[in-house]
């Protein structure tokens, strides 16, 4: 393929309409059926069946320059900018709401070959630079878009581009799905190997409430509004900062002395689980004395037990089904510390043992973020390697013989 591309101005191959404004296509307009409302989700999540806002036919004939046609390509245009989506055929009639951009291409102009070129970093990079708001970033007028510079070969050549990517990005999506398969048989094999050893039961294995297993408390937010009550003291833990791997990374979050006694102490060695929100049941270790906020449940085993058992038999699908079975299902779901500290868990009666289990799941875990962060890893590259083979199309480089290993 030619490495001197034609550019030509994108609204000189392409129709444009901008989404109606919000008050021409308000929520009192809707109804239960009719003529579809496309909305940013459709663009985002690339799918045009779920479909939640319809217009009648008087509203739909007064909208109908919005109308999508099959062929069509809409883009997100608020907050989440710059997803794009071709139109399939025989989708529901229907118009496009205030979130979205309609761009009709031209005869010279291959739909497919737009998407992907939309899909690049040059496109996506021109649309950041160019966006408005603070908030909320919002993609630049009509006026500006079609001023950006499209690489336009023959159609025959786009045409070309197009089958190349096809092919490179089935092989690359491919590669992900196996990446991801790997992904998450590491996280079944620990979780099996967990519930295996945690659902013993009979001679030397207990069951005990966590409240007779050591202390156990409910963090607390001392106020904002005095600064003096934040410092560099102890970290203070909120739920974003528990990590996969059970650990917590509160570094940007401290008390100061004057704050922690307003707050509550969690001693070296608790455990902590989210007791409220979607992320109720999200569990971490703290091997140092550490405050929270009052979402998090905090267990402090006594002296006499390796506290880190407690820590696992807490991660167990066991001990979570436990926690949503006892959290009230409102509008987030909420366990509260009283019937949080009377969950059960089993756990073996001997020190030995519980050190013994914990020196195994310890080994086996770190094996198993070992194994997730190659795969992690490859993720990435997958990812690179698309972003780089997106770029080599639209520069002319792309050809069968230059397509780069997939691994």
């Amino acid at each position: 393929m030619s490495s001197e591309m034609p550019l030509k101005k994108l609204g000189n191959v392409c129709g444009f309409v901008r989404g109606p404004f919000g008050g021409s296509l308000k929520k009192s307009f809707f109804k239960p059926d009719g003529y579809a409302v496309y909305e940013q989700q459709h663009a985002i999540n690339n799918q045009f069946d779920k479909i939640r806002y319809f217009v009648d036919d008087d509203k739909f004939e007064e909208m109908k320059r919005f109308e999508v046609f099959p062929g069509d390509l809409i883009m997100s245009c608020s907050g989440t900018m710059g997803k794009v989506a071709i139109v399939p055929d025989k989708i529901k009639r229907g118009i496009i709401n205030q979130a979205l951009l309609k761009l009709s291409p031209s005869n010279d102009l291959d739909v497919h070959y737009l998407k992907y070129w939309m899909e690049s970093n040059d496109f996506q990079e021109s649309i950041a630079k160019q966006a408005k708001g603070v908030a909320i970033k919002n993609v630049a007028s009509v006026k500006v878009l079609k001023e950006i510079e499209i690489p336009c070969p023959s159609k025959k050549e786009q045409q070309q581009i197009v089958t190349l990517l096809d092919q490179a990005f089935a092989a690359i999506d491919q590669a992900k799905a196996n990446v991801e398969r790997n992904l998450e048989n590491a996280k079944v094999l620990f979780q099996s190997k967990l519930n295996e050893i945690f659902s013993q039961k009979g001679e030397g294995w207990e069951e005990k409430k966590l409240k007779e297993i050591g202390e156990t408390q409910t963090g607390s937010t001392p106020s904002t509004k005095d600064r003096e009550n934040y410092g560099d003291h102890i970290p203070f833990v909120k739920p974003a900062h528990f990590k996969d791997d059970g650990s917590i990374d509160a570094e940007e979050s401290m008390l100061s002395e004057k704050g922690l006694k307003k707050g509550r102490l969690f001693k070296e060695n608790s455990v902590l689980m989210v007791c409220i929100g979607a992320t109720i049941g999200k569990t971490g270790f703290s091997t140092i004395p550490i405050s929270s906020n009052q979402q998090i449940n905090a267990l402090t085993p006594k002296e006499k037990y390796v506290p880190k058992i407690f820590y696992y038999a807490m991660i167990t699908d066991t001990f979570f089904q436990k926690v949503l079975r006892n959290a009230s299902q409102a509008t987030l779901p909420i366990i509260n510390k009283s019937k949080w500290e009377n969950l059960t868990v089993s756990f073996p009666s001997d020190r030995r043992t519980q050190k013994a289990i914990v020196l195994t799941l310890d080994d086996l875990k770190k094996r198993t973020i070992e194994l997730q962060k190659i795969q992690l890893n490859k993720l990435d590259h997958l990812e690179n390697l698309k972003k780089s083979i997106l770029q080599k199309a639209f520069t002319g480089e792309l050809t069968v013989a230059s397509k780069e290993p997939i691994a």
